[in-house]
């Protein structure tokens, strides 16, 4: 793992042994190749533990849990050996799972406890929390759609009913680092988002990478400078007017789920009792915000573009 990590080249890959335990208790061994993967967490500044992809054999996997997976990305803590970055990473696992609570057009996620054993230090070893997300190929498998790879496209292109939960999403969740039109330069559309599409029908838009949002806090994470807004925990609404007249039906989905909401954050595994309490009053504030209908008119009819 020392030598994975020292390396920073998202292209190269290393060989490792992946050990897990079956449903009927026994253990089985995979051969898989690591390589560090991701943009601004891979950088050496931000992360001394790297985010990883994991690339299995599929002869291999027939039969096991991972049956079908190719390679896959594993989410890691960030800064080894710290418990407020297990935290971090427990509070990113939680923007996923929300997600999935209140649309099945959303990244699936799995929680682990790993043990990451490094030969580079003489077997030494170290438990940590990490999660997989589902591949973007898997998703539109899944939902019978057909991934997008283009540069960018238009609001009117987009399923309006998806593209208002989103930015409703987004807002509940503190987080601007995304863009549900327009990709990075050079790369396809669009910015923690990717975009699925059936035959000839509406553009689904699936968001994803959630560590710079207000829900996780993250020590490095910045909010959007377009939007000139000093923390990552205020919140923006980014929603469309052409759309406001869905505000109400995105509303009620969060209100008819609120205690499966509440119910993903109190049996979240590790969560500790600081941060149920913090997301908790997070939770609580984003209800109070769409239940009062001065504070809609104010955060977001008036704020929509």
């Amino acid at each position: 793992m020392n030598t994975v990590m020292r390396n920073r080249d998202e292209t190269e890959e290393f060989p490792a042994l992946f050990k897990f335990s079956n449903a009927d208790g026994t253990e089985s061994t995979l051969d898989i190749k690591l390589r560090v993967r991701g943009k601004f967490r891979r950088k050496r500044e931000t992360c001394n533990f790297a985010p990883l992809r994991v690339n299995f054999k599929k002869s291999q996997v027939k039969g096991t849990v991972f049956a079908g997976q190719n390679t896959i990305k594993l989410v890691t803590d960030c800064q080894s050996g710290k418990k407020t970055y297990q935290q971090y990473l427990l509070k990113e696992y939680l923007a996923y799972k929300f997600l999935n609570v209140l649309t099945d057009n959303s990244f699936s996620a799995r929680l682990l406890r790993v043990t990451y054993v490094d030969t580079d230090k003489k077997n030494k070893s170290r438990e940590s929390y990490a999660f997989f997300i589902e591949e973007k190929n898997h998703i539109a498998d899944r939902l019978g759609m057909n991934r997008l790879k283009i540069p960018k496209t238009k609001y009117s292109a987009l399923d309006p009913v998806q593209t208002n939960l989103v930015n409703v999403y987004e807002y509940f969740i503190a987080n601007t680092d995304y863009s549900l039109v327009l990709g990075p330069k050079g790369a396809d559309c669009c910015h923690n988002a990717v975009l699925y599409q059936k035959d000839s029908a509406s553009i689904t838009t699936i968001p994803y990478d959630f560590d710079h949002a207000g829900l996780v806090n993250a020590p490095y994470a910045s909010p959007n400078p377009k939007f000139k807004i000093k923390s990552v925990t205020k919140r923006i609404y980014r929603g469309r007017c052409t759309n406001n007249s869905l505000l109400d039906a995105t509303f009620k989905l969060f209100l008819d789920h609120r205690d499966d909401l509440n119910k993903v954050v109190t049996e979240l595994d590790g969560y500790d009792e600081r941060s149920i309490k913090g997301t908790t009053k997070m939770v609580d504030d984003f209800y109070k915000n769409i239940t009062t209908p001065k504070t809609v008119e104010k955060k977001f009819i008036k704020k929509c573009s």
